[in-house]
C-alpha cells in the first residue's frame, strides 16, 4: 500500500518535469535576430525605367547593360543602394505611362527615366512625347514625394528634320528644370554614331559602349546618391 501511494505521488513530480523540459525546448528553437542582423543597413532602390537601351537588347550577357554597370559601381563603393532593371525593349513614353503604376508598388528612393527614343525614331510629336513623360514623373512624385528624380536624354538622327531635331532634344532639359530632376544631357554620349561601340544596326551600343553609358550616368548619379 504505501509503495502504491508513493507512486502516485510521483505522477505530478514526473508531469511537471516534462512540461518544463518542452518549454525549454520551445525557447531554444525560437530563431533570434543577432546583432549583425539587426544593424545591416537596409538598401534604397534605385529604378531605371526605360527601353531597350536599358534592357540591354541584343548584349549576350544581360548583365552588360547600363543599368547593371551602375551596380557595380554602387558595389565597388560599398554604397547600400539596389538597382532595379525594368528597360522594355521597344517601349514608347504612351507603352511606360501605361505600366509605370505597377512599378511604383515597389518602394522607389531613385527613379532615372530613360525613355523617348523610340517616339523619336517613329517621329511621334514632340508635344505628345512630352506629355507622356511628364505623366509619368507626376505619378511617380504622387506616390514618392520624396524620391530623387534623374533624366537621361536623347537626341535623334538629322534625318528627321531640324525643326523636329531640336524640337526631340529640348523635351529632356525642359523636363528636368520644370521637375528639378538632375539631367544626364545625352546618354550616348561618347556611343552614339562611333561604329565599334554600336551592333550592327548602330542603334544599340555593345558591351563596351554600355560600360560608357553607365560611366555617363554615373557622373550625374553620384551626386544624387
Amino acid at each position: 500500500m504505501l509503495r502504491k501511494i508513493k507512486a502516485l505521488l510521483l505522477v505530478p513530480v514526473i508531469l511537471i518535469a516534462s512540461c518544463s523540459g518542452g518549454s525549454k525546448s520551445s525557447a531554444a528553437d525560437t530563431p533570434k535576430t543577432t546583432s549583425t542582423e539587426a544593424s545591416a543597413p537596409t538598401k534604397k532602390t534605385i529604378l531605371f525605367f526605360g527601353d531597350s537601351l536599358s534592357a540591354g537588347y541584343g548584349l549576350d550577357n544581360p548583365t552588360d547593360a547600363f543599368p547593371n554597370q551602375v551596380q557595380l559601381k554602387l558595389d565597388s563603393a560599398k554604397l547600400p543602394y539596389k538597382v532595379i532593371n525594368a528597360g522594355l525593349s521597344g517601349e514608347t513614353s504612351a507603352g511606360g505611362k501605361g505600366r509605370i503604376d505597377w512599378l511604383l508598388k515597389q518602394r522607389v528612393d531613385i527613379f532615372v527615366l530613360e525613355l523617348g527614343a523610340n517616339d523619336g525614331l517613329r517621329g511621334i510629336p514632340v508635344k505628345e512625347t512630352t506629355q507622356n513623360l511628364q505623366d509619368i514623373i507626376d505619378r511617380v512624385k504622387a506616390k514618392y514625394p520624396n524620391a530623387k528624380l534623374v533624366m537621361l536624354g536623347m537626341q535623334v538622327p538629322p534625318n528627321m528634320g531640324a525643326d523636329y531635331v531640336n524640337g526631340f532634344k529640348n523635351i529632356f532639359p525642359q523636363l528636368a528644370t520644370k521637375n528639378n530632376m538632375a539631367l544626364v544631357p545625352f546618354l550616348l554620349q561618347g556611343v552614339g554614331g562611333i561604329r565599334k561601340l554600336n551592333q550592327g544596326d548602330g542603334i544599340h551600343p555593345t558591351a563596351q559602349g554600355a560600360k560608357i553609358l553607365a560611366n555617363n550616368v554615373w557622373e550625374v548619379l553620384k551626386g544624387v546618391l
